[in-house]
């Protein structure tokens, strides 16, 4: 193509071009001044009135948006927390929830800890309107481009995504924080932003607000985070799964360091921190990262008790399962591992679980046991079953076993309260006489009754005293006990003392006196720990305090008023000490030159469990064994655990209540101080004759005979008398009897056997 042919075709390329029809820009075309074409469209006129209105309808439609967009509920995951739960000492015994979260008021965060997250996350965090616009436009055109996460938003903002929206990177959802978060700054005050803001962050380690972020990295409540390690916290918020410091890398480490130190500039830039103490700050290293604590060993039974009570308190069942709560325990922790390693020790090692057919028995043994401090009603120690994945309901709460003969002491506590006397009219006290022929039938009842002693045994010939009736657990003597009181007084006194009147008490039935109700080892600590807080109720209490955000609960009040009077208490804890230090008694088995004790022994009917109720001047302690048949809870018996024959109170449950004894006092144990405890004088028999073993006397037969021989009172207060006896009776000077000889009647087995009830 020539020059003048390329010529022609510009020309003409340029006469398209050109709306007048003129080609512009080529060889005489000329110049007229006007702009034409794309000049003449975009004009600065037309650019600015565009850019204007553009940004009027902006305006129009973000005012449109705060009008139509309303701060909406917060949404499920920022609500849900974790119900944390603590020793007595304050350290974290277990957490359990979903989500492990604990919401804190601001005013539990230390003000330097808030300091340094408003330093790093959002310096005019104060003052600012909740929007930084600048911010807002960078992560939209970030979002929109597909160049990663928004970024640019300020603590309210985040604050808004975290509590109210999703963590999803789309541009209507960065549109709604940005109206909520207006609306939610011109709603809120700025402390209780922060707070939501801190306490529905991610911290990695599957932590949720600052207060789970201080245990899972430096091991305490957020009140206790230093400055240095409210600083690492605030920096990991950024990218918790890249800063944690345990599995950074060598670079990520250099740009925690970085953004660290930037934090104290920014405080001292904000004049929150001295230059001079900013240059003695130093980094402190998280922990390694610890398992999650769960409910393993005795914690999930700890829990499902401390859950209990404060439902029994009138928490609902499903505000607690809410989360939220942070219970703190009366549980101490060394207490705790040692009744736990006692159990171990002196049951299970002695067990085979394993062999399921060989050894049946072995696996229907469940032990249960709560110890309880008598002074301030705090249960300091508790064991529920071997696990929860092995036995779901724990044994210290269970209530389907009768507690046995370890009811006993209520009914001699209630003949002493309430003035009791026996057949011929003599006050029931420690010292009074009565019948101890095994299948003897009551006197003056209208049901018909006649226990059998434990192997059919006869006891006193045919005379005992009620302190050698309680030392060897004589069924026969305290069946007509009951009725000498009145069934109904001896309940009264039951419930006064802290038993709980459930379906199938047995109601004016002399079979009570054999502990024929239920109840279980948190009932029984608290009877046992009145008697020996001198009379003033104990109610057992595992919560400490239970705190809540949302709402308040009154610590509950273990110590009451005088459930029966001191002296009847004393008296029954002096006749109690008998029990533990009279050779051939049934509590025997746990007497210590350690400390001075006092406690019952309990079998029940065909020897589905066993219990030992004992104590110290300090501590009180109630072990038991139940025959559970594995997966199907039936009742049955003990009778060949571990190889060996009937077993009762005198047995495992004895031996754990003193190993764990000895190994919590440690030889630091006081002295009963029992100066109101009154023995009773030394009655005189009313007849000689003596029923005949091998038969039962008929239900008209008086409850009292005459001995051979006329006891002699000791001059003492509470008389230590001597005797010289072939029938059970007490031998030591803490547990005083009659002076007395006695003949006939079987000498009970060393150490004995217990009543069958």
């Amino acid at each position: 193509m020539g020059r003048a042919e390329v010529r022609k075709a510009q020309q003409q390329r340029g006469a398209r071009r050109a709306p007048s029809g003129r080609a512009q820009g080529t060889e005489g075309s000329g110049s007229t001044g006007k702009r034409t074409g794309i000049r003449r469209f975009f004009t600065w006129k037309k650019i600015l009135g565009t850019f204007f209105g553009l940004a009027l309808f902006g305006m129009g439609a973000l005012v449109a948006l705060y009008i139509w967009v309303e701060e909406p509920d917060p949404n499920k995951q920022a609500l849900q927390q974790s119900n944390v739960y603590k020793y007595s000492d304050g350290t974290i015994m277990a957490s359990k929830g979903k989500v492990n979260r604990e919401i804190l008021p601001i005013d539990k965060i230390p003000m330097d800890v808030q300091e340094a997250f408003i330093a790093i996350e959002n310096k005019s965090f104060r003052s600012d309107q909740g929007v930084d616009f600048k911010g807002l436009a960078r992560g939209l055109w970030n979002t929109a481009t597909g160049r990663g996460k928004a970024g640019g938003s300020t603590i309210t903002q985040q604050y808004v995504k975290n509590y109210y929206l999703t963590q999803d990177q789309t541009v209507t959802r960065k549109l709604k924080e940005l109206v909520i978060s207006l609306k939610v700054d011109q709603s809120k005050e700025k402390p209780e932003i922060l707070a939501g803001y801190l306490n529905t962050s991610y911290f990695g380690r599957g932590a949720y607000g600052i207060q789970a972020a201080a245990q899972a990295y430096y091991g305490v409540d957020v009140g206790q985070l230093t400055l240095e390690q409210g600083a690492y916290l605030a920096t990991l918020v950024q990218a918790p799964s890249q800063y944690d410091w345990s599995t950074a890398s060598e670079e990520t480490k250099k740009r925690i360091t970085i953004r660290y130190n930037a934090t104290f500039v920014n405080m001292v830039e904000n004049g929150k921190l001295d230059e001079a103490k900013r240059k003695t700050l130093k980094f402190v290293e998280p922990q390694p990262p610890q398992p999650a604590m769960g409910m393993d060993g005795q914690k999930g039974y700890l829990v499902q008790a401390a859950e209990a009570e404060l439902n029994a308190q009138g928490v609902e069942r499903k505000l607690i399962e809410a989360g939220g709560w942070t219970f703190t325990l009366n549980i101490d922790a060394k207490k705790q591992e040692a009744l736990e390693k006692a159990v171990q020790d002196e049951l299970e090692s002695k067990l085979d679980r394993k062999d399921t057919k060989g050894k049946p028995q072995d696996q229907s043994v469940q032990a249960g046991a709560t110890s309880v401090d008598p002074k301030t009603g705090a249960i300091v120690a508790m064991y529920g079953g071997t696990s929860l994945k092995e036995h779901w309901s724990s044994n210290a709460l269970r209530k389907d076993y009768q507690p046995g003969s370890t009811f006993k002491p209520i009914v001699l506590a209630s003949a002493l309260e309430n003035g009791a006397k026996t057949q011929d009219d003599k006050p029931i006290t420690p010292n009074a006489l009565y019948d101890g022929t095994s299948k003897r039938a009551v006197v003056g009842s209208d049901i018909h009754f006649a226990p059998q002693n434990q192997e059919d045994r006869n006891f006193g010939t045919p005379m005992m005293t009620v302190q050698e009736a309680t030392n060897f657990s004589v069924n026969s003597v305290y069946a007509q006990m009951i009725v000498d009181t009145k069934p109904r007084n001896v309940k009264k006194t039951a419930l006064a003392l802290g038993m709980k009147d459930r379906e199938g008490w047995p109601e004016d039935k002399p079979a009570m006196s054999l502990g024929t109700m239920s109840a279980n080892t948190v009932e029984m600590a608290g009877v046992y720990a009145t008697f020996d807080n001198h009379g003033k109720k104990v109610t057992p209490t595992i919560i400490k305090k239970a705190e809540h955000k949302d709402r308040e609960v009154e610590p509950a009040q273990p110590i009451g008023s005088q459930a029966i009077s001191r002296q009847t208490a004393d008296t029954v804890t002096k006749v109690l000490t008998g029990v533990v230090n009279d050779e051939g008694a049934s509590g025997n088995k746990v007497r210590s030159s350690s400390y001075e004790a006092a406690g019952k022994t309990g079998t029940t009917e065909n020897n589905v469990s066993g219990w030992f109720s004992g104590f110290t001047p300090e501590l009180v302690t109630v072990v038991a064994i139940f025959g559970e048949e594995p997966g199907t809870a039936k009742q049955v018996t003990l009778t060949g655990t571990a190889g060996l024959g009937r077993l009762g109170g005198s047995s495992f449950p004895a031996s754990i209540w003193k190993a764990y004894t000895l190994a919590v006092l440690k030889g630091n144990a006081g002295k009963f101080q029992l100066s109101e405890a009154e023995m009773g004088a030394v009655q005189t028999p009313s007849r000689s004759a003596s029923p005949t073993p091998s038969t039962s006397p008929s239900s008209s037969a008086p409850a009292a005979s005459t001995s051979p021989t006329t006891p002699t009172p000791s001059t003492s207060t509470s008389p230590s008398p001597t005797a010289t006896k072939t029938s059970p009776s007490p031998t030591t000077s803490t547990s005083p009897s009659p002076t007395a000889t006695k003949t006939g009647g079987p000498k009970p087995p060393d150490p004995p056997l217990l009543p069958e009830n």
